[in-house]
């Protein structure tokens, strides 16, 4: 069982890193038709550099081994982020083919903490 849940993680992860870090470059160099995506939530054109750089800091500090805690307020900050994609698409209006892809990558980003491996979880104190 153990196997198939690591097998899970990492697919989960592969899939979640791959989408947000290109995603968030994407957003960082400011591409013309994320700027495009970004007009009708109305945010201003500096908070799209923003989010970009933190979803790639976010998916570097999940991938690199070690670093536990920064792990968990790595997953924090994604699940704020991406729910918050959806929440801001659905706040403007602006429901549309849009709103899949951050709703699922929440979904992915709840799935890759939940099934991380125990060396990568911070250990309870007792």
């Amino acid at each position: 069982m153990q196997k198939k849940k690591l097998m899970w993680y990492w697919i989960i992860t592969a899939i979640l890193s791959f989408c947000l870090f290109t995603g968030g470059f994407a957003q960082a160099v400011q591409v013309k038709g994320v700027i495009d995506g970004f007009k009708p939530l109305g945010y201003p054109t500096y908070f799209i550099s923003l989010i970009g750089i933190l979803k790639m800091l976010g998916i570097i500090a999940i991938l690199v081994p070690g670093f536990k805690l920064l792990k968990e307020w790595a997953y924090a900050g994604l699940f704020f982020v991406m729910s918050g994609a959806v929440i801001s698409h659905i706040a403007s209006n602006h429901v549309s083919i849009q709103i899949i892809a951050p709703f699922l990558l929440t979904i992915f980003t709840v799935l890759s903490w939940y099934l991380r491996p125990a060396n990568r979880k911070l250990s309870s104190v007792n």
